[in-house]
């Protein structure tokens, strides 16, 4: 009978305990009645889906089977977690806890992994919810990949492609190089190669690794004066002499760059260009300076390490927008007024500029000023002139730097030019053209105060790289 009694004691107890350590979601106030007692024991009717009790145990500590310390050291934070969550979600996690090698710790170190990202990771395990933010995308997107979370991956790089500007394009591209993304890749080449002085003067170019430096070098596509890349080379070496604690001097710099210096291609410069901003600088050896200068001058040139065929770059597509022009005797005219049109496009490209057309009565210079605006701000502009002929042709004018243009978007596009001659005008406008594997289409601005819409008028073309 004492025995009896003793385990009737000891089962009790066993139920107090489990009921105690099963559901405590609300803990803050322990004086709470036996009705807000109920309802916290009964948590589990208030979420009827998996997918809700699932998300509420995240970074609980309650039932929780495993501890991670996830961080570098003196930047730890200790994470509790449920290993049949986690083994469900990946297979790295369900080979750590269920496979042939298991080991039986109850904590989990993971240096390698920033704490937000993992519990980024961990969130989107639990509930399938992603929290995606700047900071935090790439550490997230190397846990998604560590752990083999090919949907938080995907996630992470649609992320990053939204978000891809020139100034972080040499970046994203050394990580998507990194974590074998063709895609990503892809998008960051296309970035870098028609806004290359934008990518290059930007302070994520510095922080580059040594062989994403090599690979932009060797780049055939670059749209910028090879000057640039060798200040901005210059600019990287710099860096990475205060990365590895050396003196700031023309030698060292030349040491951390090694071959890479070899791909800039020196005597693609202006002999101008050369003398200033190159030969000055003691980067080079005083034969390579002085077989420079003779290659650029002598009839006799000398062989050079540096290659001094010009980069390709990028060639501009054009979209006409008109079937026909013509002239009259009593317009086109300017005189300030602005001639301006809509248009949207179905895939991202770089706005490089515009096409315009000249006088009708022999030679004339104009002043212009052209701009481009998203949803009435102004995204790039430009006051320049150009010199006309006296025929029909297009003339192009360019913005300073090419400027990424959204798809599914209108953006206005305009011209104020100042000239006393009549010139040209196009006719016939079509509403949608398609110019490569881009198709534009065009609808009337009311900034035009000088007559330009979709059927006629003044901005034949509209110059751009894809």
């Amino acid at each position: 009978m004492e025995a009896e009694l003793v385990s009737t004691s000891l089962a009790h107890r066993n139920q107090v305990e489990v009921k105690k350590n099963f559901i405590q979601l609300n803990t803050d106030r322990p004086d709470s009645t036996n009705e807000q007692q109920e309802e916290r024991d009964g948590w589990q009717a208030e979420h009827p889906t998996l997918r809700e009790r699932n998300a509420l145990m995240f970074n609980k500590e309650q039932m929780a089977d495993i501890h991670f310390i996830v961080g570098p050291p003196g930047e730890t934070q200790r994470v509790p977690a449920h290993k049949y969550v986690l083994a469900v979600g990946s297979s790295v996690f369900g080979a750590m806890f269920y496979g042939d090698l298991a080991e039986g710790q109850s904590e989990i170190h993971i240096p390698d992994v920033e704490p937000a990202a993992f519990l980024i990771l961990l969130k989107y395990m639990y509930s399938d919810e992603i929290e995606l933010e700047a900071d935090t995308v790439l550490t997230t997107l190397y846990a998604a990949k560590k752990y083999i979370v090919p949907a938080l991956a995907k996630a992470c790089v649609t992320f990053l492609e939204t978000s891809l500007e020139a100034k972080n394009a040499c970046v994203l591209l050394s990580q998507s190089r990194l974590f074998e993304e063709p895609e990503l890749t892809q998008r960051c080449w296309e970035v870098i190669d028609a806004q290359a002085e934008l990518a290059l003067r930007s302070e994520g170019f510095c922080d580059i690794d040594l062989p994403t430096l090599e690979i932009i070098l060797q780049r055939e596509t670059l749209n910028v004066r090879e000057v640039v890349v060798f200040q901005m080379v210059l600019s990287w070496a710099t860096a990475e002499c205060r990365r590895q604690g050396l003196a700031l001097t023309p030698r060292n710099q030349r040491a951390v760059l090694g071959k890479a210096l070899f791909l800039v291609r020196i005597p693609s410069m202006k002999l101008q260009e050369f003398a200033d901003e190159v030969a000055q600088l003691d980067v080079l050896t005083l034969k390579e300076t002085n077989d420079i200068f003779l290659w650029f001058t002598a009839t006799n040139k000398p062989q050079l390490e540096f290659s001094a065929v010009k980069r390709a770059g990028l060639a501009p597509w054009r979209c006409h927008r008109f079937q026909s022009s013509a002239y009259r005797s009593n317009q086109w005219r300017y005189r300030g007024r602005c001639d301006s049109i809509q248009f949207a496009v179905d895939r991202r490209i770089f706005m490089a500029g515009l096409g315009l057309y000249g006088s009708s009565c022999g030679k004339a210079e104009y002043s212009v000023k052209i701009e481009l605006k998203r949803q009435g701000t102004i995204v790039a502009q430009n006051l320049t002139k150009f010199l006309s002929d006296g025929s029909s042709s297009i003339f192009p004018v360019w913005f300073e730097h090419p400027v990424k243009v959204e798809p599914d978007t209108f953006y206005t596009i305009s011209a104020v030019l100042d000239g006393n001659e009549l010139s040209y005008f196009g006719q016939e406008g079509m509403t949608e053209v398609q110019c490569g594997k881009v198709t534009f289409q065009f609808q009337c601005s009311s900034d035009s105060t000088n007559g330009t819409g979709v059927q006629g008028g003044q901005i034949p073309e509209l110059i751009f790289y894809c």
